[in-house]
């Protein structure tokens, strides 16, 4: 990631490699096995005294005052948040050890959007993004979202792991008992979603380059029919060409749009065709919604809302040029556009 995407003081500093939650594919669909899994504990993280003022952009920003007097704990998968939102979490409060990894924080994503959660490393949204998947069990607060939901990884090297594309997307299949003719053409459809279409299926998995394999990773949660996608810093371990495929292909999911390949593997976003316009002309309530998680601050571009965290809570929530904004007065070198 080129400088000019990066805080220049106590900073969204560039992740470097950390340690996975879990070593396989299967281990990482299955929540009984992540939540037994051990998770580290946010780092510590002390902006200034400025920097802790909170920017309410919006009133998403804002806890509930019914959630900040309540001591009890929603964790329950069953429950739905609030009607129009796809994602709501109200002062979630999470420790590990004396770490406190949420601090009352509140996020609400509007459905059908593209929502990007940024902030440093060791802040919490990973953290978040786990209790909201029911991955983490809460202290106090309250962490919902629409289901069925969809969780992807940091590293697809640890998540796209069968021999071929199309047998990846196809895995997480076999627990709805679905016909293998079926699997397979559901497969083939959800890797076409994310560019990855023509016979793609068939390519071996090792051959893949680190941005093909992540969209493999959104494609197999695709296919399960998510309306929400909860995704974990999708662009860690990738260059820029590739980080840009991945991006690409999840807000084609999200926007109800296709991705075209050509030969040469450029996407392109298939308006003209006939599932394309009746996509986007559907109300957001019936696409699928995402959480992206990033320390990137040229991924905001992408965005149809924003929100900014630091030390385990929410201090900015709304447009994302109203979000850049606030980083560039907070020391942030973020691109204009």
């Amino acid at each position: 990631m080129s400088s000019s995407c990066s805080l220049s003081t106590r900073a969204l500093a560039s992740t470097t490699s950390r340690p996975p939650s879990t070593t396989g594919r299967c281990q990482q669909r299955s929540n009984a096995k992540l939540l037994a899994a051990p998770t580290s504990p946010c780092r510590s993280y002390r902006p200034s005294s400025t920097m802790m003022m909170k920017k309410k952009i919006s009133a998403n920003s804002a806890p509930s005052s019914s959630s900040t007097s309540s001591s009890s704990t929603s964790t329950d998968l069953s429950l739905s948040p609030s009607p129009g939102l796809a994602i709501e979490a109200l002062d979630a409060r999470l420790s590990f050890g004396s770490k406190r990894a949420l601090d009352g924080a509140t996020l609400r994503v509007p459905q059908g959007h593209l929502h990007v959660l940024l902030g440093p490393n060791g802040c919490g949204k990973s953290t978040l993004l786990r209790a909201l998947g029911g991955l983490l069990p809460l202290s106090s607060g309250s962490a919902r979202a629409l289901a069925p939901r969809a969780f992807v990884f940091q590293n697809p090297d640890h998540q796209v792991v069968l021999p071929t594309a199309g047998a990846d997307v196809a895995f997480g299949l076999g627990r709805l008992g679905l016909p293998d003719a079926v699997a397979a053409r559901r497969a083939e459809k959800a890797l076409s979603e994310v560019g990855l279409g023509g016979g793609f299926g068939a390519r071996p998995v090792h051959t893949l380059s680190g941005g093909q394999k992540q969209r493999v990773a959104v494609a197999g949660a695709l296919a399960q029919g998510p309306r929400v996608l909860l995704l974990d810093e999708l662009t860690t371990f990738l260059d820029a060409e590739d980080a840009a495929g991945v991006l690409a292909a999840v807000k084609a999911a999200v926007s109800g749009k296709r991705l075209l390949s050509d030969e040469n593997g450029d996407e392109e976003n298939d308006e003209g065709s006939e599932t394309s316009s009746s996509s986007s002309s559907s109300s957001s309530s019936s696409r699928v919604s995402a959480l992206w998680v990033t320390h990137r601050l040229d991924e905001l571009r992408a965005a149809d809302s924003a929100s900014l965290m630091e030390s385990g809570r929410i201090v900015a929530t709304g447009d994302p040029r109203e979000v850049a904004e606030e980083l560039r007065r907070r020391g942030a070198v973020v691109p204009h556009w």
